[in-house]
């Protein structure tokens, strides 16, 4: 019989060495899954096109430009960010290469973006289709173009970061710092007037309607900024100060000021705002992701017995 150590190297055996862990077989299933998703997208995305440039010949061109032209759902989006976002001394050629240059680096931005556009689809009723949200969804775009000097902003580019973040805020109305950390499956609806600091944290599947600021206290340094987990639902108008959390799948009503934290599944309405059921024992409603099912209302019926 021969020795261990000649078994461990005979020919027909394999070192653990050259076989994919699990992990790593996990991944690429993963991989594959997204690419899969995003290919069957991106062609429904050119079908909607197509469709639209039919029924309105007005627009043939500027859809042929934007979408119809190009091979990828990457090369789409950067050229729409590039020319939306350009200005006299900042090319939308420079622009385009930077983000093109970003997405296909990082396939987990591509993937965030299918994801945020099927957050748009599914929760927005006016929403008609996935092309008209890539075209016409400032607070979809904010998003994309934040993905982009985020990602400036970890490789310390941050001069380039806060360009792009300026011309974020002028263009759409919407003010991310690029430092702050966004999952993916957003929905900003409506978008205008929202202000997200620069310590914020916003998980996966959140919807943040427009006029929210996720902002600090005052003239606090270092991790200043609300943390908002999975699922939640923002409603309009909302503000939230300082470094507080907002529990996973926590609802804060529309118009609410917020300063301490919110118990996960728990709702908070009002100015002050207040936790529906009281600060003891709380209502948590049923739901795991008001994110997703946009319920702004389920709590009337237990926060007063005189409803307008």
């Amino acid at each position: 019989m021969p020795p261990a150590e000649e078994l461990q190297h005979s020919p027909g055996s394999q070192s653990n060495d050259t076989q994919p862990s699990e992990s790593e077989a996990a991944a690429e299933i993963f991989a594959a899954a997204a690419d899969a998703e995003a290919a069957g997208l991106w062609t429904q995305i050119k079908a909607e096109a197509r469709h639209d440039a039919e029924e309105e010949p007005a627009l043939a061109s500027y859809l042929y430009s934007t979408i119809l032209s190009h091979s990828s759902l990457e090369r789409s989006i950067s050229f729409h960010l590039g020319n939306k976002l350009c200005s006299s001394t900042l090319l939308s050629t420079l622009l385009y290469d930077l983000f093109l240059n970003t997405f296909t680096s990082d396939p987990s931005l591509r993937n965030a973006t299918v994801a945020d556009l099927r957050a748009a689809r599914v929760r927005d009723p006016a929403c008609i289709s996935f092309s008209q949200c890539l075209l016409n969804y400032k607070g979809f775009l904010a998003i994309q173009a934040h993905r982009v000097s985020h990602k400036l902003w970890t490789q310390s580019r941050k001069p380039l970061a806060l360009a792009l973040h300026s011309r974020v805020s002028d263009v759409f109305a919407v003010d991310i710092h690029p430092a702050a950390r966004i999952g993916k499956g957003i929905l900003l609806d409506h978008a205008t007037g929202v202000v997200i600091g620069e310590t914020a944290v916003i998980g996966n599947n959140v919807s943040i309607l427009h006029h929210v600021t996720l902002g600090g206290t005052g003239k606090a340094c270092g991790d200043r900024h609300p943390k908002i987990g999975d699922g939640c639902l923002i409603g309009a108008g909302a503000t939230i100060l300082g470094n507080v959390k907002i529990g996973a799948g926590a609802k804060v009503g529309a118009g609410s000021v917020v300063l301490i934290d919110v118990p996960p599944r728990a709702t908070a309405v009002g100015n002050p705002a207040r936790l529906v059921g009281g600060k003891e024992k709380p209502t948590m409603h049923d739901e795991e992701c008001p994110g997703e099912s946009m319920d702004h209302t389920s709590f009337i019926s237990e926060w007063s017995d005189y409803i307008i």
